[in-house]
């Protein structure tokens, strides 16, 4: 009988109807209730580790949500977060950054309706969750919702109601899981010991481009931020006509510490700097990092997991290149 830790958060899965619409009301050991037959696989504890919509969280309580993993690591099996949906996978992907190799599953999932509801998602995904958790084969950190396994660093929301509300990104599903039974599509399964980082630094910014959008903002953002990530049209570029003045902008903050990352707005497929001239000049001139096919939450994590490790630019793009719970295949060339 695998010995599981139940992490709540908070989110709509815990949530109840008030006069100013849905709050996290239900605390961790009511929702084992909704989910009796998990008994058969697991033996579960509860900890109640806050209770907020998960439009609050930020990245102190990411620190809350690791160190907890961390210090119950040796008493348990597996793991499992219950997390509001709409920002769940910044969750699951700064967690891969923060406990790295862990041949321990650490699930996240959570529902698109509240676990009291006669009509629900969450007590499959809760269900499913527990059982990932609780098989011999999982590993590393994962989201489990609809029936979907997805890489931590993987998972985007895409849909704002519907059940099925991740897709995984540039990466194929780790597994599905159809009325009780685990179907995996990778077996590989993660060795050795777990790594545990403890802090983030949040100087992290996303600009992103919107046609005609003045120039002077991105100076703005250069003050406020040590990484700045430029989220671009298609392949990734630098609008260059006359009306723009981005790189004479970038040019003044060139050389002061100041990390500059290119990603794309479009979903799937990645960016690829070197296949427009607003790109490949922006990339050679100022010596961008690519996100490449990574997602912007596990970008915009690993920018924070790193810059509270290091701010040497060789270093910076050593970790931001290596690969990490699958965030990364495009090669770093």
């Amino acid at each position: 009988m695998k010995r599981i830790l139940l992490v709540a958060t908070g989110g709509t899965i815990v949530s109840r109807l008030g006069k100013n619409g849905l709050t996290p009301q239900i605390r961790a050991e009511e929702l084992l209730r909704y989910v009796p037959d998990t008994v058969r696989f697991c033996e579960v504890t509860a900890l109640q580790l806050m209770n907020l919509d998960s439009t609050n969280m930020c990245p102190r309580d990411w620190e809350i949500i690791a160190r907890a993993v961390r210090e119950n690591y040796g008493s348990y099996d597996g793991f499992v977060i219950c997390h509001g949906t709409d920002t769940l996978a910044f969750t699951a992907a700064v967690l891969s950054y923060m406990i790295q190799n862990s041949p321990k599953p650490i699930v996240l999932t959570g529902s698109q309706k509240p676990i009291d509801l006669e009509i629900t998602d969450a007590r499959t995904n809760l269900s499913d969750s527990l059982l990932y958790a609780s098989d011999d084969g999982s590993s590393g950190v994962v989201i489990v919702f609809d029936g979907k396994v997805i890489a931590g660093t993987r998972a985007k929301k895409t849909r704002t109601k519907s059940y099925n509300a991740f897709s995984s990104i540039n990466y194929p599903c780790l597994a599905v899981i159809r009325e009780g039974k685990i179907l995996r599509y990778q077996t590989e399964k993660e060795e050795g010991g777990p790594r545990f980082f403890e802090g983030l630094d949040s100087r992290v910014g996303v600009f992103k481009l919107i046609p005609g959008m003045p120039s002077d903002i991105l100076d703005y953002y250069f003050r406020l931020f040590d990484a700045v990530i430029i989220e671009s049209f298609g392949a990734g570029g630098i609008p260059d006509a006359p009306y723009y003045h981005f790189s004479e902008i970038i040019g003044r903050w060139q050389g002061q510490g100041k990390i500059l990352v290119m990603c794309t707005q479009v979903t799937n497929e990645g960016s690829d700097m070197g296949v427009y001239e607003v790109g490949k000049g922006a990339k050679n001139k100022f010596g961008f990092l690519e996100t490449y096919d990574m997602t912007l939450e596990a970008a915009v994590t690993k920018l924070m997991w790193i810059l509270s490790l290091t701010r040497g630019p060789e270093e910076v793009k050593k970790l931001f290149y290596t690969p990490v719970n699958r965030d990364l295949l495009y090669p770093a060339l």
